[in-house]
């Protein structure tokens, strides 16, 4: 049978990761007494350079009960590098993985599913959210707006899909050739082109603790997620650089015409404005490009994406 692990990339987490481990062992043994699964399939905590007792309780976990296995990176790397750093792990250690936040918002039931559909032939499996009813409206909007936005910019994402899904290992060992630095998964492993199916469920509220996502990451996920898989925005500041060129020349011929007849109205106040306009596109420009040249300044470096401190 297919030894399965359960990837969980965690960043102080000591409130709820004794709940998740117990939660998840159960998921396991379920499947192991199904058939579904080997009985040697385990769960692999990454600690992503927590400040609590995190670690602490890994050990604990991992010292009372087998299926438990920890990974402590040597510092805070951030979500994706982490869960990563986790993927690649376990890689030569089982046949198929399932990643998921150590929350538990995402439905652990789900992943019965995720394994009979990898028996099928799936190679990937995605746990897409079904609705988003119980968001604020803020975080509904901002979220959809996301996911439109990085499809019209070409990045071909899933819909209501995060970072809980099944890969088998060779989808993985695919993963592990993306070298990249600036690492966005919801992008990457669409890439990876195996056949690939989804699961669906209601995400459900934290168990405990407070999310480790604020908006500021969220933002900053959302960047990085847009910049590095598409090109597009350059483009677009392109085509308004020269849309403002043609709204410059057409203002600058206004302004002769109104010089000409005598109809010059004096303080145009609308020529300050224009300046600061093209000023603040200028500006935008140059960020924007900036944001790309950081992120070859950080591939061309090629520094490890994390480093390991210690396996359980």
């Amino acid at each position: 049978m297919d030894k399965l692990a359960i990837v969980v990339p965690c960043y102080n987490e000591e409130e709820v990761l004794q709940l998740a481990s117990k939660t998840l062992r159960d998921v396991l043994d379920l499947l192991i007494e199904k058939g579904k699964i080997a009985a040697d399939s385990f769960i692999l905590f990454v600690n992503d350079g927590s400040k609590d007792r995190t670690w602490e309780l890994i050990e604990k976990e991992h010292a009372q009960y087998a299926q438990v296995r920890g990974l402590k990176l040597a510092g805070n790397v951030g979500h994706q590098n982490a869960l990563t750093a986790g993927l690649l792990t376990a890689m030569d250690m089982c046949d198929v993985t399932v990643s998921i936040d150590a929350d538990l918002q995402d439905d652990v039931n789900v992943i019965e599913e995720m394994v009979d559909k990898f028996h099928e032939g799936k190679d990937i499996v995605y746990g897409v959210r079904s609705s988003r009813k119980k968001d604020s409206f803020f975080k509904r909007s901002t979220a959809q707006g996301f996911y439109r936005f990085m499809s019209l910019m070409g990045v071909k994402t899933i819909y209501n899909h995060a970072d809980f899904r099944l890969m088998s290992r060779r989808a993985v060992e695919q993963f592990s050739r993306y070298e990249e630095s600036n690492l966005f998964l919801r992008g990457m492993v669409p890439l990876i082109g195996y056949e690939t199916d989804s699961v669906y469920y209601e995400r459900r509220e934290r168990a405990a603790g407070e999310s480790k996502y604020p908006f500021k990451k969220m933002l900053a996920l959302a960047l990085n997620g847009i910049t590095s898989f598409s090109i597009k925005p350059i483009g677009l500041i392109t085509t308004l650089g020269f849309l403002i060129v043609i709204g410059s020349v057409a203002a600058a011929v206004y302004a002769l015409i109104s010089y000409f007849t005598e109809n010059a109205v004096p303080g145009w106040t609308s020529l300050i404005l224009s300046i600061w306009f093209i000023g603040g596109v200028q500006l935008l420009a140059i960020g924007l490009v900036g944001q790309y040249i950081g992120k070859i300044y950080m591939e061309v470096k090629h520094r490890p994406r994390y480093n390991i401190e210690k396996i359980l």
